[in-house]
């Protein structure tokens, strides 16, 4: 026999659905406790349950007197934050634009080693249960931008988003509206891990920096999580001799 949910985690499974789905914004009250009791059949106990587990994991923020809001996660750390590098130059005095080099849809057929790694996909499952309308359908989205300071570029973006949490990210405009940006509005982000590696410039990755082949770059890899898996992972290339990372201990 399938093992029931509790209540309490169906309650948490609803409002997180709300949330990922752009119902409720970062910000925004959600429904009252009294409210999700009746529209669960539970009790008052079993929603604060729920949303105190929520609130302890940082989707929620409950103020007293006020009701219960979607948090905005923010990371903050001594060294790297999930920053948004339009807004950064901008507040620098810094003339930014940004240059979307490419989107597409990736699909099951055309994963990498390092994307079901670091997206946990099953490939032995996929190919197992894959048919002809599944193999077009779209498991990440990719999108490569580079980002500019004054006319030079300053930093080249490969990032690879969930599909099937956010399916309207391919339709944004990424020379407008930066990437951080809308994943921070549509998804509370709970957690991250990067890693920064210096590594000379490939060819491509040179041309579109405007340095020379094998340049240094500081490279940033970042996986961002919501809803405990991964939402998106990114590699910023930063040209060396115009980029640094900075921060106070």
């Amino acid at each position: 026999m399938t093992k029931q949910v509790p209540a309490y985690q169906r309650i948490k499974n609803a409002i997180l659905d709300n949330i990922h789905s752009g119902k409720w914004q970062a910000g925004e009250a959600i429904s009252t406790e009294m409210a999700l009791a009746e529209e669960f059949g539970v009790s008052r106990m079993t929603v604060n349950r729920a949303l105190k587990e929520l609130s302890e994991e940082r989707v929620l923020e409950r103020r007293q007197g006020s009701g219960t809001f979607v948090a905005q996660q923010q990371f903050n750390h001594t060294f790297v934050e999930v920053r948004n590098i339009a807004q950064d130059l901008r507040s620098a005095n810094r003339d930014y634009q940004a240059q979307v080099v490419s989107k597409r849809v990736i699909t099951t057929s055309m994963l990498d080693d390092e994307l079901r790694r670091k997206f946990a996909i099953d490939s032995a499952a996929i190919s197992g249960a894959r048919s002809a309308a599944d193999s077009s359908a779209a498991v990440l989205y990719e999108v490569k931008i580079i980002h500019f300071a004054d006319g030079l570029p300053i930093q080249f973006e490969e990032r690879w988003v969930d599909a099937q949490k956010l399916p309207e990210f391919i339709e944004q405009d990424f020379s407008i509206i930066n990437t951080s940006e809308y994943l921070i509005a549509k998804s509370p982000l709970e957690r991250g891990s990067y890693t920064i590696r210096a590594l000379a410039a490939p060819d491509e990755i040179a041309a579109l920096l405007q340095i020379a082949p094998q340049s240094p770059t500081l490279v940033l890899r970042r996986q961002t999580y919501s809803a405990g898996k991964v939402l998106t992972f990114v590699k910023m290339w930063h040209a060396g001799e115009r980029y640094q990372f900075a921060g106070e201990l």
